[in-house]
């Protein structure tokens, strides 16, 4: 078994998809979470490869935030569009990078995964409330690379 199935069980991945469906609930916003063993590449740069690959980019109010995990490398990013980024508060990301990292060093993955995604969810919700039109434009699932 990988590093990248090992890192969390098939029930910890339903509590992230569901976490993923709390947090989209009540904005048109779309959090994705992917999760790889490792990149020959800065992290920053494949993070913004698999929001691109995930054609995360083309939702409408550019407001997806793709939570990207290099397991192998213990690494980890979290990738705003542009829509997102233009409104949430300076240290927005970096605070919610503490949040999880907390987690992450005492082995919690899929708790710090949950509390990030949550938190971004809160931040989508205030910025781009949910519309009667809104329909979930991106897959909730956990994608592997």
């Amino acid at each position: 078994m990988s590093k990248v199935e090992a890192f969390l069980t098939p029930e910890e991945e339903q509590e992230i998809i569901s976490a993923i469906r709390v947090a989209e609930k009540n904005t048109s916003g779309e959090i994705r979470v992917h999760i790889e063993a490792s990149s020959e590449k800065n992290h920053d740069e494949r993070s913004l490869e698999v929001f691109h690959l995930l054609k995360m980019n083309n939702t409408k109010d550019e407001n997806a935030v793709l939570i990207y995990v290099a397991v192998n490398d213990k690494k980890f990013v979290i990738y705003g569009d542009k829509g997102i980024n233009n409104v949430v508060p300076d240290d927005f990301w970096n605070s919610t990078k503490d949040v999880m990292q907390s987690h992450f060093k005492q082995g919690n993955f899929k708790q710090g995964l949950v509390e990030g995604i949550l938190k971004a969810g809160e931040e989508l919700k205030a910025h781009f409330p949910w519309q009667i039109d809104d329909e979930n434009e991106l897959s909730n699932e956990i994608s592997k690379g």
